[in-house]
């Protein structure tokens, strides 16, 4: 996969989302139907394509043992998100309506161990382990200052209101520009 592709599409399909999520609440109501899925498919490629990024920001950072904890913490934080959004999307095809949508996510949160993994703890992981990368990016000076700031503003804003997602998004966008740059180029295969 090149990796210049994730340093944009990852901010970007997070941007998707927000706005997606937008839209779908306008009738005061979020899911079920084609907006729910369709913010939440968006989302979960954007956690995909951070898979890539935390290990590529690994690398930048030297594969020392605070990125490689930070990736592995992060790699986790997504699988639970992964899980939150796929669960999402099922109870949003089984139910009729968003009543029926809190009735099912009633069931599947009393489910002992899923409530303070996939939806309280898990979850933190992944916005941890962005920041603490970055960070640690900026510490070795391996990008500007102003980087983390912005990584963390992106991961802020959706905690003061979740429909600040896109401007967080476009935030984590600006700050990953010049890291997309630096990434490597996919490899070209020669023809025969």
């Amino acid at each position: 996969m090149n990796l210049r592709f994730a340093f944009i599409a990852a901010p970007l399909l997070t941007f998707a989302y927000g706005v997606i999520r937008i839209l779908d609440g306008l009738d005061c109501s979020r899911g079920p139907g084609l907006a729910w899925t369709t913010g939440h498919l968006a989302f979960m490629a954007a956690l995909v394509l951070f898979v890539q990024i935390f290990w590529q920001l690994r690398a930048m950072a030297g594969r020392d043992t605070v990125s490689t904890v930070s990736a592995v913490a992060g790699t986790a934080g997504i699988a639970t998100l992964l899980a939150q959004f796929g669960i999402d999307i099922v109870v949003g095809f089984m139910a009729a309506d968003h009543d029926g949508m809190s009735v099912l996510f009633d069931q599947v949160q009393s489910v002992p161990g899923v409530s303070p993994i996939v939806y309280d703890g898990g979850p933190f992981l992944f916005y941890l382990a962005q920041l603490a990368l970055v960070l640690q990016l900026a510490v070795m000076r391996r990008v500007k200052a102003w980087m983390p700031a912005l990584v963390l503003l992106d991961l802020a804003l959706p905690f003061a209101d979740k429909d600040l997602i896109p401007l967080g998004a476009l935030c984590l966008l600006i700050s990953f520009v010049p890291l997309a740059r630096r990434a490597p180029a996919p490899a070209v295969v020669a023809a025969a």
